[in-house]
């Protein structure tokens, strides 16, 4: 039943958007825990610590942490073999390039594969950056965030690879919460338009979030 349902182009596209909307709950949280960076050192570091104590003392430290680390995992893999296999079965329905590019298809919709390949690059970067410290400018501090983030956005790379990806990141949302609700029928004639507008807010918020912090940093208003 399970290898039916994922064979099936339905099945594929329920994952993407079970699996597209479980990483945005993360994204709208990590969020505002990044925004905690603009109250000092203080706060960030003792918010980083928090989650590594989440769930105790029914969960031993870093638990809860590495539980959340497993379910994103399984979330973006899921979310890229689905999109990737998608993609595959939609160049072989059509060998032939469309001779007339779709008049209403937005930037967005027309740069989701591209940005799935950014942001995936992006997370690849960003774990070796911030979390092992493996591509980390200068040295990295374990236990010391603040500081770690500091040293990446002080260097022009790090502003444009995270700002870049963010841009992508904001695209990817806008076109792909629509996208999700659609496959999971919340789509309507009623309701379309209202879906839109929540999708254009959630990824005009999330990308001016994420990208605060690198401008905060830029500017001097976090040092």
């Amino acid at each position: 039943m399970t290898r039916t349902v994922w064979d099936s182009s339905v099945g594929k596209k329920t994952v993407m958007a079970v699996s597209g909307l479980i990483m945005l709950m993360y994204l709208v949280v990590h969020m505002f825990g990044n925004l905690k960076i603009f109250f000092g050192s203080g706060d960030f570091n003792h918010y980083a610590h928090w989650l590594r104590t989440l769930g105790e003392p029914f969960l031993h430290y870093e638990w809860a942490l590495w539980i959340i680390r497993v379910v994103l995992v399984v979330a973006v893999v899921a979310h890229a073999t689905a999109a990737y296999q998608l993609s595959r079965r939609d160049i072989r329905a059509r060998p032939s390039k469309y001779v007339h590019k779709k008049p209403r298809s937005s930037y967005a919709t027309r740069t989701m594969r591209w940005g799935g390949i950014i942001l995936g690059l992006f997370i690849v970067w960003h774990i070796l950056d911030l979390t092992t410290g493996t591509a980390h400018p200068g040295g990295f501090q374990s236990g010391h965030p603040y500081q770690n983030v500091i040293d990446t956005f002080s260097t022009w790379y790090g502003d444009v690879i995270y700002i870049v990806a963010m841009l992508a990141l904001g695209l990817h949302i806008r076109h792909g919460f629509w996208s999700a609700a659609q496959t999971l029928g919340a789509g309507s004639r009623t309701r379309d338009r209202a879906l839109k507008t929540i999708a254009d807010v959630l990824a005009l918020v999330l990308t001016v979030g994420f990208i605060s912090v690198p401008v905060g940093v830029m500017t001097g208003l976090v040092s």
